[in-house]
């Protein structure tokens, strides 16, 4: 098998899951390739997590999470943890809790470094406060090998 494209978002199109979602604001939409649509966790029930499996484990280095780049999202800061699996299982830390600031300004994204040891199939984001929302939120999650 071939290497993917380095610049492939790995996320796009994946299978999925999360710990719980408002309305029609479904995990499905933080893959589906549309910054416009996007997944929000239960409300006021923090920690929530979002979790999609990659189909293989890949050597994740970055991480690119937007909110709707409509300015109507005022800006927000989410704390943010990244956990790794390979199994699905059995998660690890990947990077510990951090405040994440997204602001329309400057296109309500956020980059997440990954360390170079990091190998995982399933990625998840545990969400454990948002400053905007009392929920977790993103429109996008892109996962992607170079760093």
């Amino acid at each position: 098998d071939l290497d993917p494209d380095p610049n492939r978002n790995l996320a796009k199109g994946r299978p999925a899951t999360a710990t719980g979602s408002q309305d029609v604001y479904t995990p499905g939409k933080a893959v589906d390739g549309d910054a416009n649509s996007y997944w929000e966790s239960t409300d006021n029930a923090f920690p929530q997590s979002w979790t999609v499996d990659l189909g293989a484990s890949y050597a994740v280095r970055r991480l690119v999470l937007k909110l709707p780049p409509s300015t109507a999202w005022g800006p927000r800061t989410q704390t943010i943890t990244v956990l790794g699996s390979t199994d699905g299982t059995a998660y690890s830390t990947v990077v510990g809790a951090g405040d994440y600031r997204f602001d329309p300004a400057t296109g309500n994204t956020a980059t997440v470094s990954l360390p170079a040891s990091t190998g995982l199939r399933y990625l998840r984001l545990s969400v454990s406060a948002n400053t905007g929302w009392p929920a977790g939120q993103f429109s996008e999650v892109e996962a992607y090998l170079t760093s």
